[in-house]
């Protein structure tokens, strides 16, 4: 269950689209659903926005599987998601992807046994001049090499205490 305000929150977005037309706030309660529930989406969770916009649950699934933001099981405090298109496997995203896995000792997919970090590898982030790349909650960190990587995994392990 949201917590008030985030229910509040939920109802004032509703609020935004005309009557019988709640299923399309599904994208933003999904990304509060996410940030309430841990970081990911569950079935449960995903069965709970579903009856809150009064949908069927598979119209909650299609969407949430189909969206690299969304999250299908949890994830680390930092998730590095690696462009993998043309423009960046061109610049090297492959290796920065061969990278972290080395370093980091996960594949695509995976989180560190200390929780802290998840890559996953994503389609297109709009910054092909910029490659390779990948998000980073919501930023973007560019002209990826194995010492901006060192860096970047540093940083998040400093902030994270």
């Amino acid at each position: 269950m949201f917590s008030e305000a985030k229910l509040n929150k939920v109802k004032e977005i509703i609020a935004r689209y005309p009557q019988g037309k709640q299923k399309s706030a599904l994208l933003p309660v999904l990304h509060l659903a996410q940030e309430e529930f841990g970081g990911w989406l569950s079935a449960e969770t995903m069965d709970y926005v579903a009856s809150l916009l009064q949908i069927t649950p598979i119209e909650v699934y299609e969407v949430a599987t189909f969206y690299s933001m969304f999250n299908m099981k949890p994830v680390g405090k930092y998730v590095f998601e690696v462009c993998h298109t043309g423009p960046c496997m061109l610049r090297g995203s492959d290796n920065i992807v061969d990278y972290i896995k080395k370093k980091l000792d996960i594949n695509v997919g995976e989180t560190t046994k200390d929780g802290l970090f998840t890559l996953k590898t994503v389609e297109c982030l709009g910054a092909c001049g910029y490659a390779p790349m990948m998000q980073l909650g919501k930023h973007f960190r560019e002209h990826l090499t194995p010492e901006r990587v060192d860096e970047i995994i540093n940083e998040c392990r400093v902030n994270a205490n």
